[in-house]
Parts: structure tokens; C-alpha cells; sequence
């Protein structure tokens, strides 16, 4: 921590390379957050991602260390997800018949014994997880993201999202009881 605390110092003062690994340490996070909430928009994720940063490197002096590094990135990048969320809301929706590849499918882990069987059984199950996350709404997306992806603590997640720990808990159980029910749903013939 105290590393960290000598890079936020270094990033106030306008260093860019303190400032880059600052990001390095918490880019993974964010981006997987910005992913999961950002369920099928693959750009928008990119978006809330890099906003992030260019947010926080903007804002770094009004850092006052209340909260760690990664809570205050987090709540960054939950609010511009929210932004995001708002305005797609009010934008009409037109359905596209033809989705483009884009290279950001479900997430594959590497199978140290690559059977085939066992690789399509793996992409059908990590492809049926994201599509019933996807349908969830924002909300539980973001509780569930925080808890069950990033493995944050129902105390850092209210911290990030600014509700109080009994609502996390409460959005946390629905939105796991939400997404069982549409998982289930994807493997009913």
C-alpha cells in the first residue's frame, strides 16, 4: 500500500508513468466489470473502460483516500455504466439482423487437457452464463459483477455503488434467483 499511496502521490503531481501503473494494477478489474455490465456491447465496455482512466487521471488531485484506489475506480467506472445505461434507454432501438464478429465471445479458459468434447461443453456453458447475465437487468448486473466476478465483499460493493449493504444483499440474491431462473431457461428443450 505503500507503493500505491507513493504512485497516487506521483499521478496528483502530473506523472503519466506513475499514473500507468496505477492502471496496470486495477485494468483488469475494470475492464471485466465494464464487460459484464456492458453485456453485448462489446465497444461500449472499450468505452466505459478507457473513460474510466481518462476520468480518473483528470481527477486524481481530488482523490481523498476515504476509500482504496480500487473502490474509487470501481465507483467511476459503475457510474459511467450507469450513464451509459440511462441514455441507451432513452435512444430508440433498432434490432440489427446480422451481428459482426467482434471478437469478444464468451470468455474461454485454457484446457490443459484439450478434448474436444470437453472444449464445446465448456464455450456452451460460458456462452449460456453471459447470455443469462446479459439479460439481467443493469442493477443486479453490477451487484452480481462486484460480488461474484471480482469477488468484492458485500461492505466494498455498497462502498462502490453508494446504496446501503442490506440492499446489495438483497439485489445479490435476486439477481442470483434472476439469473438461475434464465440459465435454467437456456437448457429446457
Amino acid at each position: 500500500m505503500a507503493e500505491e499511496a507513493a504512485l497516487i502521490e506521483k499521478s496528483r503531481a502530473g506523472d503519466a508513468e506513475a499514473f500507468g501503473r496505477l492502471v496496470r494494477r486495477y485494468e483488469d478489474r475494470i475492464f471485466t466489470l465494464a464487460r459484464n455490465v456492458c453485456a453485448g456491447l462489446p465497444a461500449e465496455a472499450e468505452d466505459v473502460y478507457q473513460e474510466t482512466f481518462v476520468t480518473a487521471f483528470k481527477k486524481i488531485r481530488g482523490f481523498r483516500g476515504d476509500s482504496g484506489l480500487g473502490t474509487w475506480l470501481h465507483r467511476i467506472a459503475a457510474n459511467l455504466c450507469w450513464m451509459r445505461h440511462r441514455k441507451k434507454k432513452s435512444e430508440p432501438f433498432v434490432p440489427m439482423l446480422d451481428e459482426p464478429e467482434s471478437g469478444h465471445g464468451p470468455r474461454e479458459f485454457r484446457d490443459w487437457s484439450p478434448e474436444p468434447e470437453e472444449i464445446a461443453r465448456k464455450k456452451e456453458l460460458s456462452a449460456a452464463v453471459e447470455r443469462a447475465l446479459a439479460g439481467l437487468p443493469v442493477d443486479y448486473r453490477l451487484v452480481l459483477t462486484l460480488r461474484d466476478v471480482e469477488g468484492l465483499s458485500n461492505e466494498e460493493t455498497a462502498k462502490i455503488l453508494g446504496m446501503s449493504v442490506a440492499a446489495v444483499k438483497s439485489r445479490l440474491h435476486r439477481g442470483r434467483m434472476h439469473l438461475r431462473d434464465r440459465f435454467e431457461a437456456s437448457f429446457k428443450p
